[in-house]
């Protein structure tokens, strides 16, 4: 197996140059609209930012109907869903949509926000950077996962789910080049459902399972 290169990354966000959304109807409307890394931004990135302190929903969407529109059912709705179940974010804009437009016609009054409470669609770069470090056992990999910043552990496993052609984490791409003890360790890595959890949550899972996997492996 070749070494595994640790590396990190960093967002740099900016204006995605769509007009704010107001309200749910503006809502719906923006989202025909905006840019597909604007998508991409508002459900798969907001783990990344350190502003987005939410304890409940995981992205943007879901919080803002949660907070300036307080539409409850709409929050729990656009809540739910999963990014990575979705196989473009072309299909994520249509699971959207539909959960939108469909608040929309049950509903008798258009939900507003306040004045500054408006939803901004954002975009962001993803500035990746080799932190110098490696490992070249899969008996590192727990102590590797440990010691990673948020930053690299999002970029190894969360963000890798997206990249084409693979559409998996850096982790068991890198162990598929092993032998059974590694492909143990893959299987109990793929097992992990990380949408809804913390970056911290994620870090403690990964450690538990690959050295839980190790110890059977043994």
């Amino acid at each position: 197996m070749q070494p595994f290169r640790v590396r990190d990354c960093a967002l740099i966000t900016r204006m995605a140059g769509v007009v704010p959304a107001v309200n749910l109807r503006e809502l719906a409307e923006r989202l025909r609209v905006c840019p597909a890394e604007s998508l991409h931004h508002h459900f798969c990135e907001t783990t990344l930012r350190p502003t987005f302190d939410d304890p409940e929903f995981r992205n943007d969407f879901a919080v803002w109907a949660s907070r300036a529109l307080l539409d409850r059912p709409l929050a729990e709705q656009l809540g739910i869903i999963d990014p990575y179940e979705h196989d473009s974010v072309e299909d994520l804009r249509a699971t959207v949509l539909d959960v939108v437009e469909g608040r929309l016609s049950a509903l008798s009054h258009i939900p507003w926000a306040r004045a500054g409470d408006e939803f901004h669609f954002m975009r962001a770069v993803t500035v990746i950077f080799d932190t110098g470090r490696e490992f070249t056992t899969v008996d590192e990999l727990p102590r590797a996962v440990r010691e990673m910043t948020r930053s690299s552990l999002y970029f190894h496993f969360i963000e890798a789910q997206r990249r084409q052609p693979v559409r998996m984490d850096d982790f068991s791409a890198w162990l598929a080049e092993g032998g059974e003890r590694e492909q143990r360790v893959a299987l109990s890595l793929a097992a992990v459902d990380f949408h809804f959890l913390t970056l911290v949550e994620l870090q403690q899972v990964l450690v538990e399972r690959t050295g839980e996997a190790l110890e059977v492996a043994a």
